[in-house]
């Protein structure tokens, strides 16, 4: 069941889905009246630093269940509504049960990846949400985001896994970074990309080695990806390599919630 709503400020249509909450044996709750966030379509909050983000809770939001977070960064020049319709991913996801967020793109210096890395803790004061349970994603610039925050120190312990799309940061970039403790990673990334060539197979190289898994043996997935084997903590890793240009979203939502689905924080 779905309940169909006008964004205000967003001139469309937003889907938002009806979650089952009976089929989540994992969740923890919120004493009622702890959490204020407003069910439905939230648009134009801010961070302290002025970054807009907008929240999408499930259609039959209940304050006092504590829900998966699901953080969306946008690609270079598009604000949060623009990254929403970009990804489709609102309705299947509220449907799963998760809230999701979305924030307007920021350039890159690492202090703005650190200033997006606070609006899930923004979200986590008025919203009831399961903290092992806050996953990133995100297109490029913000599938750059979405990685970096997995890796800087400060931020790392947050996100219970991510899957970064068309990432800009490649084997040069990561030979500088120290591992974090194993986490889940689905590395999404286009043989067609020719913004980033290759920076995929370079990422998710490392991860895999970060996350020691058997870099030799790789086993296919029907959705096209590939998973690593024998990954420490039980984590996952997996990598998806598609055929679109790099402005194109890879359109694999169902595989990144089932993956988000998955994956925790034991």
């Amino acid at each position: 069941m779905t309940l169909t709503l006008l964004g205000a400020g967003c001139g469309e249509d937003i889907e938002l889905g009806e979650a089952s909450y009976s089929a989540d044996a994992r969740r923890v709750g919120c004493a009622p009246g702890t959490r204020t966030g407003r069910a439905g379509i939230v648009n134009d909050q801010s961070t302290p630093d002025g970054i807009k983000y907008n929240v999408r809770t499930p259609s039959n939001y209940d304050p006092t269940l504590a829900h998966p977070l699901l953080m969306v960064y946008a690609p270079a020049r598009r604000t949060r509504m623009s990254s929403e319709r970009f990804t489709n991913l609102t309705r299947e996801a509220t449907r799963a049960g998760f809230v999701v967020v979305y924030a307007d793109h920021r350039r890159l210096p690492p202090s703005a990846i650190i200033e997006l890395g606070t609006i899930p803790r923004l979200v986590v004061q008025e919203w009831c949400i399961d903290e092992e349970r806050i996953f990133l994603t995100g297109h490029s610039d913000g599938g750059t985001v979405a990685m970096g925050l997995a890796f800087i120190s400060g931020t790392k312990d947050m996100p219970a896994a991510i899957a970064p799309s068309a990432v800009g940061i490649n084997k040069r970039d990561l030979s500088e970074r120290h591992c974090p403790d194993p986490i889940s990673v689905m590395v999404m990334h286009s043989a067609k990309d020719r913004l980033f060539p290759g920076y995929g197979v370079e990422s998710i190289e490392w991860w895999a080695a970060c996350n020691r898994c058997d870099l030799k043996i790789k086993d296919p997935m029907d959705n096209g990806c590939v998973a690593y084997r024998g990954c420490a903590n039980g984590v996952r890793t997996l990598y998806c390599e598609g055929d679109r240009s790099h402005p194109k979203w890879p359109g694999l939502n169902s595989a990144i919630l089932e993956f988000f689905m998955r994956s925790g924080r034991s």
